[in-house]
């Protein structure tokens, strides 16, 4: 059982990456992030740039998310 409770320990330790390491990085963003950006952006009233890389738009999804209190809790 241990190393089952390791393996999954460890997977999830792999999901964290920083995007500036991400190899898709620098590709535009995905629908997705997009969306949900200009859902964020409009919450705190803010614009945003339609032409953010994936690697940019996760870093200001982040912002927005702790500006808005959406998504991620504060103590994760």
């Amino acid at each position: 059982m241990t190393n089952d409770n390791n393996n999954i320990n460890n997977n999830q330790g792999n999901t964290v990456k920083d995007p500036d390491e991400w190899t898709t990085g620098d590709e535009p963003m995905t629908g997705a992030q997009r969306s949900y950006l200009h859902t964020l952006a409009s919450e705190a009233k803010e614009e945003v740039d339609d032409n953010m890389t994936k690697a940019e738009a996760s870093k200001k999804i982040e912002e927005l998310q702790e500006r808005t209190g959406r998504g991620k809790k504060q103590d994760d």
